[in-house]
């Protein structure tokens, strides 16, 4: 199944709702989000982080067949921001990362061209621009004051 295919989101899902339920009940963690095979957890104990983020390795491997990414697996100050699909979550704002807003515009101007040679027509350039718009609608820039 491709990788964004709304399939494997679906089936990812179902797969790792087990893991929600373990960080629910078992865990306990308050501070819990999760989409598709992207997760945060929040907490001010670092032990306590370091213990959850063990405790779910050992689920992970044992009940899913599962791994954590060992380079993507991080436990940090949020005063950092919090990197979750694609957006840099900070206390006070919200940042699209700057590798998602070159794709962005490498993809446009190959919107751009297909449509121009006709290759596309305005209904596909409209989704393309309505998805960007829907994602790109939940960064919000550091206000100034």
């Amino acid at each position: 199944m491709p990788l964004g295919n709304l399939t494997s989101q679906f089936f990812a899902n179902v797969y790792l709702n087990e893991l929600d339920q373990f960080v629910k009940h078992q865990l306990k963690a308050k501070y819990y989000v999760r989409y598709v095979d992207d997760f945060v957890l929040l907490h001010h104990s670092k032990e306590i982080l370091e213990d959850w983020k063990s405790r779910i390795d050992h689920f992970l491997y044992n009940h899913l067949a599962l791994e954590l990414h060992p380079d993507k697996s991080k436990i940090f100050f949020l005063r950092r921001g919090v990197e979750f699909l694609g957006i840099k979550i900070f206390s006070k704002y919200r940042l699209i990362k700057r590798r998602n807003r070159r794709k962005f515009q490498r993809t446009l101007k190959e919107v751009y061209f297909q449509y121009d040679s006709k290759q596309i027509d305005y209904n596909q350039v409209y989704d393309f621009m309505e998805g960007w718009c829907a994602y790109a609608k939940h960064a919000k820039a550091q206000s100034k004051k």
